[in-house]
């Protein structure tokens, strides 16, 4: 963790206090015209109008979105992506369709690139220093689009720039376990270059824990097994299917924390202080370099190249089952090549890593309605523009959402027809691609007016990874808006199941309460959720449509981040007619007018006592024993989760009273603050070292086999360790009373504001 981050909470809290009462640059904005005289109070979420929205949201208009916006490549900061930003401007200053005011908010942020005079490469190697073999540094030109002018070479973002040279290790997903595993083999590590697949542990992670055991040099691959299902054949993957090409790489940030890596818990403008270079951490310590699967076969499978499984070429002895992948070939260990190999004796891998640091200007484009009754209260929507390359689907599938959503609400404002109960504010954010660092920035500039001030964040990124199904993320309260919302809308296709009906079809679970239901997901740290969900504690969602598990294992849809991310690779594989993409706008947009509308917020905090039941019976049934053996018991926390279930049952039984009567205006603001703030209780005073900003008593990191309280499970695998003692289970209670104190915090929230 950055010792800065932990030094500047306190005072960057206090500051931010300052700039929420004094910046006007940030202030909701007057309206352009006079708020009509006849909203009152009162005022609540009109069918009407919902049903306006959802009719007007248009698939072509949506299409046409993401053929604009992806039309070239437009990496943070590039003129593309400034380009970007005045189209995004243009579009929130329409006349007949824009909104109350848009504008821009620029950081200075440390970003990694590859250089354009001399791009990186990985070679084989003879012992005098012969080229047997160079890998490709680009993508091969499939479409036509592979080989434009700013299509970025492929690299691994802040990896440092050297040129190690040393045998080859297969290091399976590169996970700590991995390399222990190498070692435990009798495999020396120490100066050799280890052949990773993504998956398992994040980018960076991968050249962190290389670089611990003496790997001087990272590959990183995405395997067939893992994003093809198996298939490796060019007619078998684009443009002849939805397959990732052989010559694909996954492009991606390799910084393990988020947020401008100079400035943190700092908004980066040029008055504020800035770490040097050389003193962040986070960074991976060794080069390193993704590759597509065609090299990663080369350098593992014997020639010729077929379809049947061939010898390693790899030295050592044969990898696990739990290895072994798609590469048509046995998976060894190694180290070094077989002397019968493709390669002469003696030669190793040469990995050559130019990139480099540059301070670069990146924008954010906020659009802002402001609120007819409340617009001092915030429900924010948020999708990032910048990308690898084209970035069709990430992010500009989002984006082309989130065009036609401010399109369709900003005509109804210009009309005068409508004007929300609350205020709404649409973010483009920028540079989320190297660490969520436009949302990060801006949380970090605005922490306690966002805390004070923001009902709900809805983060829509890639709005369509494929045409099966919605997927949805986000705390429990949301739960039952999404719910609410996708009962009244048709899913795509000749169902005509609505999107409710047709998501439980595909994942559900059983409720005590609600009985079959779809399955939510819970948010991590992925998207521009983060920093608003485990820095401010703001409810927070994430919504998408997806494929069918059933019929892919596909970690993530398979070109991401590659140069054959594009709007034809959408329109044929994705979303023909784009109607999945329409009905992500319709979840999204009816979310967002509920949320912003009703007179109630429809947040039901009861639906957290079923997460905290079961996080509880977790702990009780797997931690339980050997608590008691060290004098460590659950009983306050049996007693914090009782009290919270019965001060969200009670709050909501209030609620229920209210919305049968002509409730006063401040007991409504009352009972909706206590909706609003349930989150912020749910954040630990304590700072967790492995991962900057997740602070979120449920939500943070759990790296334990237990599903319950993440700093409890996670002190409690520690405990278990070889040759622990009284300091490890000192922190196990300090977990458990963290727990506690937020379930007080949190219940204490939704108890009537006059129990002080």
């Amino acid at each position: 963790m950055h010792w800065a981050k932990i030094l500047g909470v306190g005072i960057g809290a206090a500051a931010l206090l300052g700039l929420g009462i004094i910046l006007g640059h940030f202030a909701i904005p007057k309206a352009t015209e006079p708020l009509a005289s006849s909203v009152s109070d009162s005022q609540d979420l009109d069918l009407a109008i919902l049903d306006s929205v959802m009719g007007q949201l248009d698939a072509s208009r949506i299409r046409e979105n993401l053929r604009e916006l992806s039309k070239e490549p437009h990496v943070a900061t590039s003129a593309r992506d400034e380009a970007l930003v005045q189209l995004l401007l243009g579009r929130w200053k329409d006349s007949a369709s824009g909104l109350d005011t848009a504008k821009t908010y620029e950081y200075t942020v440390l970003l990694s690139f590859p250089s354009t005079e001399q791009p990186n490469s990985v070679e084989v190697v003879g012992p005098n220093g012969t080229v047997f073999h160079s890998f490709q540094p680009f993508e091969k030109n499939l479409t036509g689009e592979q080989a434009e002018p700013n299509v970025l070479q492929p690299y691994a973002a802040y990896a440092p720039p050297g040129t190690p040279k040393g045998p080859l290790v297969y290091a399976n997903r590169g996970s700590e376990d991995d390399f222990k595993k190498l070692e435990a083999e009798g495999i020396n590590l120490k100066g050799t270059i280890a052949l990773t697949r993504y998956g398992s542990v994040g980018r960076g992670a991968k050249a962190i824990n290389a670089a611990r055991h003496g790997v001087v040099g990272v590959l990183v691959y995405t395997d067939p097994g893992d994003i093809n299902d198996g298939k490796s054949l060019p007619n078998e993957t684009f443009p002849n299917s939805w397959g990732l090409p052989p010559s694909g790489v996954e492009r991606g940030s390799y910084y393990e924390y988020f947020g401008d890596p100079l400035t943190p818990y700092l908004p980066a403008h040029p008055v504020s202080f800035r770490l040097d270079p050389h003193n962040i951490s986070g960074f991976p310590p060794i080069p390193t370099q993704p590759i597509g699967f065609e090299d990663a076969k080369n350098l593992c499978q014997t020639y010729p190249h077929s379809h049947s499984l061939l010898p390693s070429n790899l030295n050592g002895t044969s990898a696990p089952d739990s290895w072994q992948g798609a590469l048509g070939c046995e998976y060894k260990l190694g180290p070094g090549f077989e002397p019968n190999g493709n390669f002469p004796a003696g030669s190793e891998v040469k990995v050559s890593v130019y990139n480099r640091l540059e301070l670069r200007n990146s924008s954010n484009v906020l659009g802002i309605i402001q609120g007819a009754v409340e617009p001092d209260r915030y429900v924010i929507y948020g999708n990032h523009r910048d990308s690898w390359v084209h970035g069709a689907v990430d992010p500009s599938s989002g984006t082309a959402v989130l065009l036609e959503i401010s399109r369709v609400l900003g005509t109804l404002l210009k009309k005068g027809t409508w004007r929300p109960r609350r205020s709404i504010i649409f973010a483009s954010w920028g540079a989320e691609e190297f660490g969520l660092i436009g949302s990060t920035e801006f949380t970090e500039e605005f922490l306690s007016k966002l805390q004070e001030r923001t009902v709900t964040y809805i983060n829509v990124d890639i709005s369509v990874f494929s045409n099966a199904t919605l997927r949805a993320q986000g705390t429990p309260p949301v739960q039952s808006v999404i719910f609410s919302a996708t009962k009244e809308i048709s899913a795509p296709g000749s169902s005509g199941l609505s999107i409710y009906d047709n998501w439980i079809r595909y994942t559900n679970r059983s409720s005590p309460v609600y009985g079959l239901v779809p399955s939510m997901g819970t948010l991590g740290a992925g998207s521009d959720y983060a920093s608003f969900i485990h820095f401010l504690g703001i409810t927070s969602m994430d919504l998408a449509y997806t494929y069918d598990r059933s019929k892919t294992s596909a970690r993530i849809y398979p070109t991401y981040h590659t140069a054959f991310d594009t709007f034809d690779y959408v329109e044929k594989f994705l979303d023909p007619g784009f109607s999945s993409h329409q009905a992500v706008a319709r979840t999204a947009g009816s979310v967002l007018l509920r949320l912003s509308d009703s007179l109630f917020l429809p947040l039901n905090v009861s639906d957290y006592s079923e997460t905290l039941q079961s996080f509880l019976q977790a702990a009780q049934e797997n931690l339980g024993a050997l608590l008691e053996s060290h004098n460590i018991s659950l009983g306050p926390l049996v007693t914090a989760v009782e009290k919270f279930k019965a001060a969200a049952a009670a709050l909501n039984q209030h609620i229920l009273t209210l919305q049968k009567s002509s409730p006063d205006p401040l007991q409504v603001r009352m009972v909706n603050d206590q909706l609003m703030l349930l989150e912020r209780p749910w954040l630990s005073e304590t700072r967790q070292e492995f991962y900057a900003c997740l602070f979120h008593v449920l939500w943070a990191p759990n790296t334990a086999s237990v599903a319950t309280f993440p700093g409890l499970a996670n002190a409690y695998a520690r405990a278990q360790e070889i040759n622990s003692g009284a300091e490890a289970w000192a922190e196990v209670e300090r977990q458990l009373s963290i727990a506690v104190m937020a379930l007080e915090g949190a219940a204490a929230t939704l108890q009537p504001v006059t129990d002080l």
